[in-house]
């Protein structure tokens, strides 16, 4: 029970830690205060863990993740600043890419030789560029949703086998996302500003498949009862296949679409990933065709 009260507690801090320098970046880059009020977002998951300490023991819900969306409420806004101010403001100033292990070494050298750390993190902090910086967000958010499913404790109809199912597809599923918002923003011209809200909208949409578990809703229906009605678990195999289809590869190949046809922009890894979307689309489809015919047969 110890263990699990440290777990929850530790995982929403960290969600709240990362979040906060989500926020003091984007204080930094927008140099206005006024930014830091975006900390409100963090009420809910405060609120959240407190409801869940004391009614549920830090143990997380089946099917969806109170935690991980009131996390994903804090950040996103951020990061969205952080892209806009980006492509309107792509400007060529003096920072340190984090591209080469020397450039790396040169960025933490004020750290590793400064008497003064709080000071020295500071400039390390403010000399990154701006590109790698809103990379590192996106890339720690994504490691953090997946550790952070990892600890939260997990609802006792949970069982491990799905949470190490749910953990895997994660992965895969983080893997294309990240390649999505990296490769696709950096292929869309700077004055296209009104793709850029686009992608970001189906990223934030995208994001919503870490909150919820419905990937391994089937396997858990089947618990319920000795006998389940075939409609009940044919329910369960269909929202999980609409999630990947409409939440995920579906916008994304739209996007990509729109990326190669409207503005001219093909290159290897935009139609690799553009037919592997493609690809998923089709299974789905095929296999929603397959579970509508099972049913009624």
């Amino acid at each position: 029970m110890f263990f699990k009260f440290i777990c929850a507690v530790v995982t929403r801090s960290l969600f709240i830690l990362v979040s906060l320098t989500g926020v003091w970046r984007v204080v930094y880059v927008k140099d206005n205060g006024l930014y830091w009020f975006l900390t409100i977002l963090y009420l809910p998951l405060i609120a959240e863990m407190i409801v869940t300490l004391k009614r549920k023991r830090g143990s997380d819900y089946k099917w969806f993740s109170p935690a991980i969306f009131f996390f994903l409420i804090s950040i996103i806004p951020s990061i969205w600043i952080l892209e806009l101010h980006h492509k309107q403001n792509n400007l060529s100033s003096r920072c340190k890419k984090l591209n080469s292990a020397e450039n790396i070494q040169s960025v933490l050298n004020p750290l590793m030789n400064s008497t003064n750390s709080s000071e020295a993190f500071m400039t390390v902090l403010s000399s990154v560029c701006a590109d790698d910086w809103i990379l590192a967000l996106h890339q720690i958010l994504i490691v953090l949703l997946i550790l952070g499913k990892w600890l939260l404790p997990a609802a006792g109809a949970l069982s491990r086998d799905q949470l190490s199912q749910l953990l895997l597809i994660f992965v895969g599923t983080a893997a294309d996302i990240l390649e999505f918002t990296s490769e696709t923003l950096s292929d869309i011209r700077d004055n296209s500003l009104d793709m850029v809200y686009i992608i970001l909208a189906v990223w934030t949409w995208s994001m919503l498949q870490f909150p919820l578990h419905l990937s391994v809703m089937d396997a858990s229906v089947e618990d319920l009862s000795p006998g389940p009605s075939l409609f009940s678990r044919l329910s369960a195999e269909i929202w999980s296949t609409l999630e990947a289809l409409l939440i995920q590869d579906g916008p994304f190949l739209l996007v990509r679409l729109i990326v190669m046809l409207y503005f001219s922009v093909v290159h290897q890894m935009l139609i690799f990933f553009a037919i592997k979307n493609f690809l998923v689309v089709i299974l789905n489809i095929y296999r929603l065709s397959v579970l509508v015919c099972d049913g009624s047969s």
